[in-house]
């Protein structure tokens, strides 16, 4: 269950909400089930019952205080979720009751309680609407009312068997978790058509900015180009103090700016300096005709991805899992940058879904976070990239690595109870599932089909190889897997262009972290082609041309790491805007 409270000063207008039929449409019979006596009056359900009667009851004590109170109506919804069943109205009355008697409305025992009621829709939720003063005229003390009903909720949920979000309610989920938009952000998304609000746009487009960045200049121009308007706020002293931030409108009322930390948590300015202070390894320069650069960067991303699988596959410690679900995110920003449209939705989707698995309170370790930053600054540099042929299998391999990243991240979160973030990497491997997919059906297919194909010699000497490179459990998965043929296929080819098949699979294959993997053939099939340089499968690929291809990627590859990493000099950072803005 969830909830969240807010204060007004309209008694009636918000009964006016409660009984009405909601913005838009979602209140079904709105009824009491609950209130301080068990007698107030029910415009929902009494023909002689009204509005106003119901408020002045509910203010009598407000009106016998007799002073001015700045906000006294307290309303705090409880939603059931919605794979829970309907609770009845019974239910649903003792609920209220729990909730108010805990939030310090009306605590148990307690005569002089403040008056509430509860209001029951069909959404499965119910409104608690409470005037704030006591019957003995003072006022009630609802300071950390929010975690007291959170407490109170974990309880309930056990209590009536419903969903368990407990692990939503602890503070390192509340510091880790991208902040949510709150309901008129919503309602302007909504009204205007849009997909995402505001508040969601900007922190993507301030993601995206960072991911890869070198310094704070780079950062910000990246900002600029995007057409972001930000600004740094200063100490007295001068020093700077954290960022705001805004999206370009042409609203009368100017951009809504929002701070770095009501993004995200990790959004801040000290955050965004740590990632400076850690460093990235520059990309090597452009060539005058590299044409496989995409290609090769991508590659070498994926090999990055399938270290950080084994750093955080065999009892990682949270600044592990920390740093390598910030690199992954940058990751995924660059490469929805870079990628050509048939997956770039589906890539995106996975970064945002990977945000709410961060590990808030810990030191990212530095040596996993420059990695994996690095690998995005080279994908960044490394420009767009096809969705076929060579670039194609590249972009599969990495995703694939990407894959069984989301996965290792989701069973550590799981390990942890950390119920919802592992629930969000799962949603993140599923998008990069849908982007591998449409990259690696065609190459996978005509793979598959070369497979069928081999010789029977053939086929028993790959079998041989997989069997004596893995151990005996691992064999017998990858054996009878779907994928087996077009991994059969790949070590044959592999065989032809003068590779060893056993030691191409000794190498690609990781230790635990395989296990792990949907599809263990398909993981390895990608390494071994990555490895051994192997072309993207066509339907005439000679044995001359996969030797040569095996050759100079070799080449390729040696001339590339061996070579001086230059810098990169960072486009000028933009003139600061003005100063006067709306903050959120």
């Amino acid at each position: 269950m969830i909830t969240t409270a807010r204060s007004g000063k309209y008694t009636l207008g918000a009964l006016q909400y409660l009984y009405g039929p909601g913005r838009v449409n979602e209140h079904t019979d709105p009824h009491l089930v609950g209130s301080w006596d068990g007698f107030a009056p029910d415009p929902g359900r009494d023909p002689e019952a009204t509005l106003a009667q119901l408020r002045d009851v509910l203010d009598l004590h407000v009106v016998r205080y007799g002073q001015p109170v700045k906000k006294h109506v307290y309303h705090r919804m409880v939603r059931a979720d919605p794979s829970d069943r309907n609770l009845s109205d019974e239910e649903w009355a003792d609920i209220a009751r729990r909730i108010v008697a805990v939030a310090g409305i009306a605590p148990d025992g307690d005569p002089d309680g403040c008056r509430w009621i509860a209001v029951h829709h069909g959404d499965n939720h119910i409104h608690i609407l409470a005037t704030t003063i006591r019957a003995d005229l003072t006022q009630a003390r609802l300071r950390g009312d929010q975690y007291r009903a959170e407490d109170e909720l974990t309880e309930i949920e056990r209590q009536y068997r419903l969903k368990d979000l407990s692990d939503t309610r602890t503070p390192e989920y509340r510091a880790a978790i991208p902040k949510r938009a709150k309901s008129p952000e919503l309602r302007k998304a909504e009204r205007l058509g849009q997909e995402e609000t505001g508040r969601a746009r900007l922190r993507t487009g301030v993601r995206r900015a960072l991911a890869g960045a070198a310094t704070e200049e780079e950062f910000l121009a990246r900002l600029t180009v995007q057409g972001i308007r930000f600004e740094i706020r200063r100490l007295p002293s001068g020093d700077a103090k954290g960022y705001t931030f805004a999206l370009p409108t042409g609203g009368p009322s100017g951009p809504v700016w929002f701070s770095g930390s009501k993004l995200a948590a990790d959004l801040t300015l000290p955050k965004i300096h740590e990632r400076f202070a850690i460093g990235v390894n520059q990309p090597a320069p452009s060539r005058a005709g590299d044409q496989g650069r995409s290609v090769t960067v991508r590659y070498r991303a994926s090999t990055t991805t399938d270290r950080a699988v084994r750093t955080i596959d065999d009892e990682p410690q949270a600044g592990q899992i920390a740093a390598v679900v910030s690199g992954a995110i940058e990751m995924l920003d660059t490469l929805a940058l870079t990628s050509p449209v048939l997956s770039r939705k589906e890539i995106n989707q996975a970064a945002r879904a990977l945000e709410y698995t961060a590990v808030a309170r810990t030191r990212a370790a530095r040596t996993e976070v420059r990695a994996m930053r690095s690998a995005a600054r080279e994908l960044l540099y490394g420009g767009l990239a096809g969705g076929s042929g060579d670039e194609g299998t590249a972009a599969a391999t990495v995703l694939s690595s990407l894959v069984l990243l989301a996965i290792v991240i989701a069973k550590w979160h799981a390990a942890q109870g950390n119920q919802r973030q592992a629930e969000a990497a799962h949603a993140a491997a599923a998008h990069l599932r849908t982007a591998y997919g449409r990259h690696a059906g065609r190459p996978i297919a005509l793979l598959d089909t070369r497979g069928r194909q081999l010789s029977e010699p053939i086929r028993d000497r790959q079998e041989t190889a997989i069997r004596q490179a893995l151990p005996a459990d691992q064999a017998a998965r990858v054996l009878a897997e779907d994928g087996w043929a077009a991994l059969a296929a790949t070590l044959a080819e592999a065989e032809q262009a003068g590779h060893d098949p056993q030691a191409l699979i000794a190498q690609a294959a990781g230790q635990r972290e395989l296990a792990s993997a949907d599809s263990p053939a398909a993981v390895l099939t990608w390494r071994i082609r990555r490895n051994g340089g192997l072309p993207a499968p066509a339907p005439k690929a000679t044995t001359e041309e996969r030797r040569t291809g095996a050759a100079l990627f070799r080449s390729t590859t040696n001339r590339t790491t061996s070579s001086p990493a230059a810098a990169v000099t960072p486009p000028p950072a933009p003139p600061a805007p003005d100063q006067v803005r709306r903050t959120r």
